[in-house]
């Protein structure tokens, strides 16, 4: 992964780090918001739940899919995909870290439970929440996401970097990667 700058917040290489070897680790450029093209810049450079953007973008409601997770003490981290209901294809890949002890015990249990889109978890708890874009990322798909995205080839595709304040409290970082639009 390559970065032009260290950003203020969630870092990238460290999210992907914290599930050993980052061999699906995709190649990443931090780039201004500015930088950012259509129709990537409506999916991404906004302070709303992804969950709610992505689901309005493609018409569908999104299911999680939970690749692999970890936990220490109070941190709960998950590599996931969303994935359109109507279709099954992947629209985003994402790396929430997230400190359950500023959940309640209802939402740290429903979060634990890899059911829901960690975003409609918290919509639906009515956590007060805001989310806080911190970067914005140009990404070269590595083989792994080549293949959840369906892709034959490297598509250039963006994501963002982003901390989630639930109660004024950085409770969520977060990484979030769309997959590549046609």
């Amino acid at each position: 992964m390559t970065s032009s700058f260290r950003n203020e917040g969630p870092d990238a290489r460290e999210l992907f780090a914290l599930f050993g070897t980052a061999d699906d680790a995709p190649e990443v450029e931090v780039v201004p918001a500015a930088a950012v093209p259509p129709p990537y810049d409506r999916l991404l450079v906004h302070e709303h739940h992804m969950t709610v953007t992505v689901e309005a973008h493609h018409g569908s409601l999104v299911d999680v899919k939970v690749l692999t997770t970890r936990q220490d003490g109070d941190f709960y981290s998950r590599k996931i995909l969303l994935a359109l209901q109507s279709t099954g294809r992947i629209v985003q890949f994402g790396i929430p870290r997230v400190n359950l002890s500023l959940c309640s015990p209802a939402v740290r249990e429903e979060i634990l439970a890899q059911r829901a889109p960690l975003g409609r978890i918290l919509i639906n708890h009515n956590v007060l929440r805001r989310i806080e874009p911190t970067a914005y990322l140009r990404v070269t798909p590595s083989p792994a996401m080549m293949q959840w995205f369906g892709l034959d080839q490297p598509k250039v595709t963006y994501g963002r970097l982003a901390f989630i304040h639930c109660n004024s409290h950085p409770a969520v970082e977060l990484l979030e990667i769309m997959a590549p639009c046609d």
